[in-house]
């Protein structure tokens, strides 16, 4: 049976916050499966723009928090104090493939305050990029914590524990000085009340906050237009989002990345972030088409981080006008996804099928 599409702010028949549908997988002449979720757009000035799905939806921001936790690095005199270059405080808003660039970055930032590998609390995985990962196995090494995508984010909060004298053994706890100066920027931002955000663990063990996908967007407009409530902020904000765009590479990867590609086809109109579970957030600069600039965020229902997302984060800018043609071609790799059989028939896309409901002025 077909579906029907629903319309921004419904429930179903349980009461939940109904998603819209986003993307569909196609196979023949036969839709296969969707993929449904929320997309919210606001100004600067925090009024919405466009949507589709419940704005209101709560949901985490995962590794989309990065830029936000990296605040109290600049905020505290942390990052001048131990001469943390621009670089170092992109890897501290990174989800890094764990390339040998983002490894050596890493290891600066420890050794500049002191410490080492063994202190930072992000736990381990293989590295994101396959051909790193493939390398340490056929070393027979094994990765080690600078190789998480969050090392960068951890040894940034050890750098703040160390600023405060801050236990640095316990960084990563919610009652941590430096966790409470990430909670307390993360409302700041998100224009609430620290009691007020939902709480959670993330991956890499450091506590991550909810709110609603508007509130998210708020967040990203904030930080893109570096409109806060004070100087200093406003200036973090600046170093944060000159890091992340001047070198994209540091994001994410050297090479199909999301984030990476969005900032660099973008050519400086956008500051990028992924999050885990389908979770996606942009900051768009002020512009003639948005003078007062744009946050976007976008949560994939499913929980969806390789089809669905970054088609629906590319179809989403390009309604909104922020992706001009030369910007599209360069993504268009992630735009759609053609599927293929075992023997590399072409069998079907993945395409976006959605069209966002504007706010009129």
């Amino acid at each position: 049976m077909q579906a029907s599409l629903e319309v921004p702010g419904t429930r179903d028949v349980h009461g939940v916050p109904a998603a819209a549908p986003l993307v569909e997988v196609n196979r023949g002449n036969i839709t296969e499966s969707r993929h449904r979720g929320h997309i919210v757009a606001v100004d600067g000035d925090g009024k919405e723009i466009a949507s589709l799905g419940d704005a209101e939806i709560v949901t985490f921001l995962r590794s989309s928090a990065k830029p936000f936790q990296a605040l109290p690095l600049l905020l505290t005199g942390a990052a001048d104090r131990f001469n943390f270059t621009e670089e170092e405080v992109a890897l501290a808003c990174a989800s890094h493939n764990g390339e040998p660039i983002h490894v050596q970055i890493v290891s600066s930032m420890l050794k500049k305050i002191g410490l080492s590998v063994s202190d930072l609390k992000c736990g381990v995985h293989e590295p994101y990029s396959v051909p790193e990962a493939k390398r340490l196995r056929e070393l027979g090494e094994a990765p080690t914590a600078l190789h998480n995508n969050c090392s960068g984010k951890h040894a940034g909060m050890l750098a703040v524990a160390q600023h405060l004298g801050a236990p640095t053994q316990t960084y990563d706890q919610a009652d941590n000085p430096v966790q409470i100066a990430v909670r307390d920027e993360i409302a700041r931002f998100a224009d609430c009340s620290s009691e007020d955000l939902a709480v959670g663990v993330d991956g890499c063990g450091v506590p991550v906050y909810g709110m609603s996908v508007r509130a998210m967007a708020r967040m990203y407009a904030r930080l893109a237009t570096g409109a806060d409530r004070d100087d200093p902020t406003a200036a973090a904000c600046r170093r944060i989002v000159a890091a992340m765009t001047n070198h994209p590479e540091l994001i994410g990867g050297t090479h199909d990345r999301l984030d990476t590609e969005m900032m660099r086809a973008s050519k400086g109109t956008l500051v990028s972030k992924v999050g885990a579970e389908g979770v996606y957030t942009a900051g768009i600069f002020p512009s003639r088409n948005w003078p007062s600039g744009l946050g976007l965020a976008i949560k994939i229902e499913d929980g969806d981080d390789y089809r669905a997302r970054p088609t629906v984060v590319i179809e989403s800018l390009r309604q909104l006008g922020v992706l001009d043609d030369e910007a599209l071609a360069a993504l268009a790799q992630f735009a759609r996804f053609t599927i293929k059989n075992r023997r590399g028939d072409h069998v079907g896309e993945v395409r976006p099928s959605f069209e966002l409901h504007r706010r009129s002025a």
